[in-house]
């Protein structure tokens, strides 16, 4: 029954990752790839994301430079970049399109500040749902007589013990994307 614990600790694991992929996405002062993650070019009709399509590079702190593979697709490519929500416009320089990031104002940062611990808490929602199926399954052993009532304790301790420490794991990453955010 011990797998019960293991297979816990191999979603809350998912759950970390998930978490730093939402970060990922959220704005800071510096270009990042990853910020175009989201975004979907209309490719010969058919939704297909950006990085499927284009190459993505950091030619400056601030500036994001996207070369689509395929030239006749730049109109579709530039077009998804301005119709996304990263308050930036795209500049074409022949193949390639050129996206400058606005400096951040005190008042975006504290709201992708927000954002953060709303992705966060998602996050630990997520691990606390875990954590009561694996519990569920093991009181259910327990009470099936699959396990004795004292290695079903053991394993709630230890499956307590894993949530608070992915919990933490979570308000460590928080606190760090809240600084990155904030960094002027």
């Amino acid at each position: 029954m011990a797998t019960l614990v293991d297979q816990a600790k191999d979603q809350m694991a998912k759950t970390v990752e998930s978490t730093k992929e939402n970060f990922s996405g959220i704005r800071t002062g510096r270009a990042n790839p990853a910020l175009l993650n989201g975004i979907v070019v209309d490719y010969y009709g058919a939704p297909t994301p950006l990085k499927a399509v284009a190459t993505i590079g950091v030619p400056e702190p601030r500036t994001l430079s996207i070369t689509p593979f395929d030239a006749s697709q730049t109109n579709a490519v530039e077009k998804a970049l301005r119709d996304s929500d990263l308050g930036a416009s795209p500049r074409r320089d022949g193949n390639v399109i050129r996206l400058t990031m606005p400096e951040l104002t005190g008042e975006r940062r504290k709201e992708y500040v927000k954002l953060a611990k709303t992705k966060a808490e998602d996050g630990k929602v997520a691990v606390r749902n875990i954590r009561r199926k694996a519990k569920e399954a093991i009181d259910k052993a327990v009470k099936d007589g699959e396990m004795g009532e004292d290695e079903g304790d053991r394993l709630l301790k230890e499956l307590d013990k894993l949530t608070k420490q992915v919990t933490d794991e979570l308000d460590t990453l928080l606190e760090a994307k809240q600084k990155e955010i904030m960094e002027v």
